[in-house]
């Protein structure tokens, strides 16, 4: 699952899934575009990976304004400028139950987890029709398979992109270009290391595999899915949740 010769674009790309997916793609050879609003974080980032022979362009890219994307994409400088591979990773939380559920809240996670991840595919899709080949990965969540209390906003959006890349998995397949999703479970990243470890212990008794996922365990996912290896997968939804939904 060798990736040389091919560019990445990873969004929400500073920390947790989204780091651990660009060092992922970046030691299997691919040029990583490291895209979120924490450009301290990325640059540090690629500082690290280009010790290890890694070239990674750190971009600022906030998706909670999406009219921005394409402008920001279009000035990526010449050797990024190709864009083979794009995970949508970002996203954000604002949870509550509906009652209390504020317009605002719903709109801000909606526009940043779906809309955001919309505009993003619009702006680098051409280029891959264009050269008859690419792969699409967006990061949605057992929660939008399965719903959960407190976050239908987050649960919408994350539903909203199967619908969305499964519709554009028939739309671009006739380019050689694959859409596809993977669905990560309760995974150990700085969004989990709040919960009480009273909740924490309930919630792994859920989980048939008696843990929680680890950022690789999501990143392995991703990279067989852009690989070559899975040019025959399309449409599809990885579930990466240990057991929480089956």
């Amino acid at each position: 699952m060798q990736l040389k010769g091919r560019t990445a674009l990873v969004t929400g790309a500073s920390q947790g899934i989204g780091e651990g997916i660009v060092r992922l793609l970046g030691t299997q050879g691919a040029k990583v575009i490291a895209a979120a609003r924490s450009v301290d974080k990325l640059e540090s980032l690629s500082l690290e990976l280009a010790g290890k022979g890694v070239e990674v362009h750190p971009l600022e890219l906030d998706l909670a304004a999406p009219d921005t994307v394409a402008a920001a994409l279009g000035a990526l400088p010449e050797p990024f400028s190709q864009v083979d591979i794009l995970v949508n990773n970002a996203g954000i939380t604002d949870d509550g139950l509906l009652a209390r559920m504020s317009l605002q809240a719903w709109e801000d996670v909606l526009r940043v987890n779906l809309t955001g991840a919309f505009a993003t595919a619009r702006a680098v899709s051409r280029g891959m029709m264009r050269r008859r080949w690419g792969r699409i990965i967006s990061i949605s969540s057992v929660v939008g398979l399965m719903g959960n209390a407190g976050q239908a906003n987050y649960a919408a959006a994350k539903a909203g992109l199967v619908g969305f890349s499964k519709s554009l998995a028939r739309e671009l397949a006739s380019r050689n270009v694959t859409v596809n999703v993977v669905a990560p479970g309760f995974i150990e990243t700085a969004m989990t290391d709040g919960i009480p470890e009273k909740h924490r212990q309930e919630l792994v008794e859920l989980i048939p595999l008696k843990r929680l996922g680890a950022v690789d365990d999501v990143a392995w996912a991703v990279l067989y899915l852009v690989s070559e290896e899975a040019g025959y997968v399309t449409g599809h939804v990885l579930n990466v949740s240990g057991g929480l939904y089956i």
